[in-house]
């Protein structure tokens, strides 16, 4: 009895450890837990909680080492890469080569009903075998420059599950990767909650359990962390950023991003449904009527009135510094007088009726911004009326080709200019153009982006990316708006370093 008092009293001394819960609030929702199925911001962020590449990218978007501890380029068309050994999969199986090759092959699968898939990614690869249980050959079409940057995309599964389809991920029963945390449940539209992977290859997270809440609405997500129902959120409010930082309790991070807001015109229906000129056809193939819509854009006051300085206009999708970077790409004009020049000289001096159809919670302040443009281009004269929608309404209908002028946002998921002027500008096809809305397609381009991407020497790359994207913005094959700055918010003693890609990951947030 005095025992079982002498242990009892020793619990009572004995300090409680308190579990480490981590809760954010996410600007957008994950519409799918399978790691190969959507190529979108918000789902390539949560795989990376869940799931490992062979490669991974740092918070600049460099190429590290992750599930590969090494690789060589054997020759011009043949790799290898040295696995990581010893890392075990959620499940408590272990990873090797054969569940690489495995995962490969799948993104077929996946692409199935996939409004972006990401198949452009493994599309370079003729091969992929096991040489031995951790090496494993991958064989290119031809030269490959950006294999590593392709590979960081594709996340690696169980080989078991090469041949099960989406639905069965998105049902949470079959969510097993390698990385920092492990799948415990996921409301669509509501929130996802992760536990600690103890056997993470790459040192133990610090959170026990890690609860990532969609909380779309701005003004909501902040209240929630001014009220301690989060620690942490993304895409803070422009106009609330400066409010935060004076507030003692709670620090911000922000970092420029590489996220491109852009437009993407409809350019190879006669007939479209919400742009027409007085004959019923649609003026937005003609590349006049594009490059007028551009000068009816005034960039600087988007990026200062609605966003509050918080992003940078451009007239190119990619920022400067980055590979594929064109200084020979005009700086972004406003001329509402040549704009209307421009109209009258492709046959519409009267300008024509457009709806151009945007999101009102995927971005910052995305109503409002299009809310602008509908008046900016109404002052052009073309007559817009603005309809915006929730995003999982608005992106299901616009992959769906359902809309005349969209807007959407693509960030340099690969480091380099091919990871978004493939997505958005290559003509579209099984491996290409996935998110090319507008179907823009001029063969001189395609040329000039597969010669990029069989380009071993980076300078010869890099100028045929530079030329390929000042061929497209010529044609306005899309038109860019501007990049947007990512900020977080939270309490003060946490910590988060930003990325470029824009990406929330809990794995990189600290507690002093």
């Amino acid at each position: 009895m005095k025992g079982m008092l002498f242990a009892a009293g020793l619990m009572t001394l004995m300090p409680i450890v308190q579990a480490a819960d981590l809760t954010i609030g996410l600007a957008s929702s994950t519409t799918s837990m399978d790691p190969q199925f959507y190529v979108g911001g918000a789902n390539s962020a949560m795989a990376r909680n869940l799931f490992d590449g062979l490669v991974n990218q740092n918070e600049k978007q460099q190429i590290v080492p992750a599930l590969a501890l090494s690789w060589k380029a054997i020759d011009d068309t043949t790799w290898q890469f040295a696995l990581r050994p010893n890392v075990k999969f959620h499940d408590g199986t272990d990873f090797s080569a054969r569940d690489v090759v495995a995962s490969v092959k799948r993104v077929a699968l996946a692409a199935k009903n996939s409004p972006s898939a990401y198949t452009p990614y493994v599309a370079d690869i003729s091969e992929i075998r096991e040489i031995n249980p951790l090496t494993v050959e991958i064989k290119t079409k031809g030269p490959a420059a950006l294999l590593l940057n392709n590979l960081s995309r594709i996340a690696i599964l169980p080989a078991r599950l090469a041949d099960q389809p989406t639905e069965v991920l998105n049902s949470g029963k079959e969510v097993i990767g390698t990385g920092p945390f492990k799948f415990v449940s996921y409301t669509p539209d509501d929130k996802v909650v992760l536990s600690r992977n103890d056997h993470y290859w790459g040192g133990k997270a610090e959170w026990d359990t890690v609860t990532l809440r969609v909380i779309k609405n701005s003004s909501a997500r902040i209240a929630a962390l001014l009220s301690g129902d989060v620690d942490m959120i993304e895409s803070v409010p422009t106009a609330d950023r400066a409010t935060i930082a004076r507030q003692q309790a709670f620090v911000t991070e922000s970092v420029p991003g590489n996220r491109i807001l852009y437009l993407h015109p409809d350019q190879d229906r006669e007939v479209s449904p919400f742009a027409k000129g007085d004959d019923g056809k649609n003026p937005l193939r003609n590349v006049a009527v594009r490059q007028a819509m551009s000068l009816a854009i005034n960039r600087d006051a988007l990026v200062e009135r609605i966003l509050d300085g918080q992003g940078l206009a451009s007239s190119q999708l990619v920022p400067k510094g980055y590979p594929g970077y064109s200084a020979h790409i005009p700086a972004p004009v406003y001329d509402l007088k040549q704009a209307k020049q421009k109209l009258a000289a492709a046959g519409y001096p009267n300008g024509f009726t457009l709806t151009f159809h945007a999101s009102n919670d995927r971005y910052p302040n995305d109503a409002k911004i299009a809310q602008a443009l509908g008046q900016m281009f109404t002052q052009a004269g073309i007559k817009t009326e603005v309809v915006t929608m929730p995003g999982n309404v608005y992106f299901a209908k616009a992959a769906q080709r359902e809309f005349s002028l969209v807007m959407g946002g693509a960030a340099i998921e690969t480091g380099e200019a091919s990871g978004v002027l493939g997505p958005l500008l290559e003509t579209f096809g099984p491996n290409a153009g996935q998110g090319n809305r507008g179907r823009y397609s001029n063969p001189e381009f395609d040329k000039l982006l597969s010669q990029a991407r069989a380009t071993l020497n980076e300078q010869q790359r890099d100028a045929l990316l530079q030329q390929a994207s000042e061929l497209a913005m010529k044609e306005q094959g899309v038109i860019p708006l501007l990049f947007l700055s990512n900020t977080w918010a939270m309490k003060k003693g946490y910590s988060y370093v930003g990325r470029t890609d824009g990406y929330t990951l809990p794995y990189f947030v600290h507690k002093q």
